[in-house]
């Protein structure tokens, strides 16, 4: 009797676990190439390639303005026209400049990172509720994304990319 329990226990517990296993259901996308198709995405290249441009451009500015300063005293100097006073002065304002157009380049490349991230979070999130939209509407339980580079093997039928497109509007 006690043996036709713990047979019937096993075999109940196979059941039930074969039944979990098959219910879950997996899908997989590349999030990267959805990202790159979308038309959001062309329009953040656009505005951050156009806050580089302006950056870079007073970034230029301000070093033809540090150049002809310099130049200027070179030629005062090789004229005999500065005092030591006014040399040690010029060299250390011009050293300053210089700290200013350094500074400036990395708060310029912090500046192109932090709207780009600004930019880009909404799309991110909007692509993220797709997939979790198009996971629930189809029953997945799990979605991977196949551009982290963990995913070894897939089966293509279970690529989910076309359906979080539509879910996109693309």
């Amino acid at each position: 009797m006690k043996k036709i329990l713990k047979i019937s226990f096993l075999l109940f517990a196979f059941l039930w676990m074969s039944n979990t296993m098959e219910a879950q259901k997996f899908g997989y996308l590349n999030s990267q190439a959805i990202l790159a198709e979308m038309p959001q995405v062309k329009q953040l290249q656009e505005n951050l390639k156009t806050l580089q441009t302006q950056l870079q451009k007073k970034g230029q500015n301000m070093l033809t303005s540090y150049q002809e300063k310099e130049q200027n005293a070179i030629r005062k100097k090789e004229r005999g026209e500065m005092p030591p006073v006014e040399e040690e002065q010029v060299m250390k304002t011009l050293q300053e400049e210089q700290e200013k157009i350094m500074s400036f380049e990395r708060d310029m490349q912090k500046q192109i990172r932090d709207k780009e991230q600004e930019l880009l979070q909404p799309i991110i999130d909007k692509i993220n509720d797709a997939i979790k939209a198009v996971a629930t509407e189809n029953g997945y339980s799990y979605i991977f994304d196949s551009s982290a580079g963990v995913l070894l093997y897939a089966d293509e039928t279970q690529d989910v990319s076309s359906l979080v497109k539509t879910k996109l509007g693309m």
